[in-house]
């Protein structure tokens, strides 16, 4: 009999680290970020879910990673997303919010000073620009152009420094960048709501997005998953 308790006692204490830190299957409660079809390295997360695509304003939320489970943080909060709702086949100038699960570039940008986020960040000035022009070499990207001089590529619309709601903070989600393709959209932010729909960007109230840009961490290698609520857990 003591031989065979000693057995039993040698298989448990063989088998608990093999379980150690692994959630039970189906332990994770049932929220959307747990249906997600992947969400990479990220333990940090924002889904932003539009009730369809030609919908302007869309339910965002925050999320955390706790074990294999994904808990959420903050929201939902309305939030607006483009004059032409949201799209899997984003075009530039189209006036929609770009689909799919994308990080977030290292630097967030604002004409108000640093609201103390965990990212670098670049006190916009007269003469920033974010590039729309596909022929540009600079397309899609941030260029600064001596205050009041012609920019070296064509603009459709002013520098960034003439935006003081909408850029007064902002984090610039990482689309259309691995490679940059030419007409694909370019200046995808999450910004500060003017309480219409955007150009493209995702935007919310000035509160809420300040507590967001101070929430997310690089080291959380955060994710923003976009989409209509029957597409998103696709991504």
């Amino acid at each position: 009999m003591a031989r065979a308790l000693a057995a039993a006692c040698l298989l448990v204490c063989l088998a608990a680290p093999a379980a150690e830190g692994r959630e039970p299957a189906g332990a994770c409660p049932p929220n959307l970020a747990n249906q997600l079809a992947s969400t990479r390295n990220a333990t940090q997360l924002i889904t932003v879910a539009a009730a369809r695509k030609a919908t302007t304003t869309a339910s965002l939320r925050l999320w955390r990673k706790s074990g294999a489970c994904w808990i959420a943080v903050d929201g939902p909060w309305t939030a607006h997303v483009g004059r032409n709702g949201v799209s899997d086949d984003k075009r530039e100038g189209d006036k929609t919010t770009p689909t799919g699960a994308y990080p977030f570039q290292r630097v967030m940008y604002g004409l108000g000073p640093n609201p103390s986020v965990g990212y670098a960040y670049h006190r916009i000035v007269c003469g920033d620009w974010w590039v729309e022009d596909s022929r540009s070499p600079f397309y899609n990207r941030f260029r600064h152009v001596r205050c009041g001089f012609k920019p070296p590529f064509r603009v459709t619309s002013e520098d960034m420094s003439r935006s003081p709601i909408s850029y007064r903070h902002l984090a610039v989600i990482d689309y259309n960048t691995n490679p940059i393709l030419p007409g694909r959209g370019s200046g995808i932010f999450l910004h500060v709501t003017t309480g219409r729909p955007t150009l493209g960007c995702i935007s919310l109230p000035r509160g809420q997005l300040v507590a967001t840009l101070r929430w997310l961490r690089p080291a959380s290698a955060p994710l923003i998953v976009i989409g209509t609520q029957a597409e998103i857990r696709g991504f």
